[in-house]
């Protein structure tokens, strides 16, 4: 009940700042940009300009997999950065302000403040990648070729791991400082460091959260999921609940002012 009445305030807070309507629309925009803009391609060089007189543009149309996962690197970066945006002051600046102070004098427990507003984001942001997805599949479907929805929808489960993996750290980060703006610069850094080890160790270290987007190339290709991605979710599930305990762990030994 009492994790309820905290989880019930975040999402009534997000609702009023229109978060469950901007956050799955920029997403949505992302998830269409790539497929649209791949396809008529052609034709925006040639209102553009500059070609000589005579060019033809021919350009080879890309497998439908490949225009996909553009749309997923487009949520690895401009997604991601959204994500951290929207999040960066959920903690910290509720204890800048001295909001959580009032909150938890009250008798809840640190656990419960921290997963409430997790599982608020969490629900956001799986939300609003999902919708990205769905979005870029259906226009990839419609203009390439067509990707079995099973795929897609697999795909999407495993990322979305991911996804609440980054919003993970960043709470926990929330529990380090009080200024948004580092909390902000410190998940960023943390998840650029990650990416950059899983590159460089990629056959060493293949459990690396990050490498999640690699290997949902082949579910979305053949439907098959590889051996890596159940140990990398695997992983990435238990770092996820470690964290959780660790930033309600640092919160709770913190001074909350």
């Amino acid at each position: 009940m009492q994790w309820l009445t905290v989880f019930n305030r975040e999402s009534l807070e997000a609702w009023r700042n229109f978060k469950w309507i901007w956050v799955p629309l920029v997403f949505i925009l992302l998830g269409l940009m790539d497929p649209l803009t791949t396809y008529y391609m052609p034709q925006i060089l040639d209102a553009v300009g500059g070609l000589p007189e005579g060019a033809i543009i021919d350009i080879p149309s890309p497998p439908a997999v490949d225009v996909l996962m553009m749309s997923i690197g487009q949520f690895n970066m401009l997604g991601v950065a959204i994500i951290v945006l929207i999040s960066m002051g959920t903690i910290a600046g509720e204890r800048k302000s001295g909001v959580a102070e009032l909150i938890l004098v009250k008798p809840i427990r640190y656990s419960t403040y921290v997963t409430a507003k997790w599982m608020n984001y969490s629900l956001i942001c799986v939300t609003a990648v999902s919708a990205g997805m769905l979005s870029s599949w259906y226009y990839v479907s419609l203009l390439f070729e067509e990707i079995p929805f099973g795929h897609v929808l697999t795909a999407a489960a495993f990322y979305s791991l991911w996804i609440i993996f980054i919003v993970t750290v960043n709470i926990m980060m929330n529990t380090l400082v009080k200024v948004p703006g580092v909390v902000a610069f410190l998940t960023i850094a943390f998840l650029i460091a990650l990416q950059i080890i899983g590159q460089i160790f990629q056959y060493a270290a293949n459990w690396i959260p990050s490498l999640i987007t690699s290997y949902i190339g082949e579910v979305l290709t053949t439907g098959n999921i590889p051996e890596e991605l159940w140990w990398t979710s695997l992983v990435t599930v238990g770092l996820i609940i470690t964290l959780l305990v660790i930033a309600s762990y640092t919160l709770k030994n913190k001074e909350v002012v």
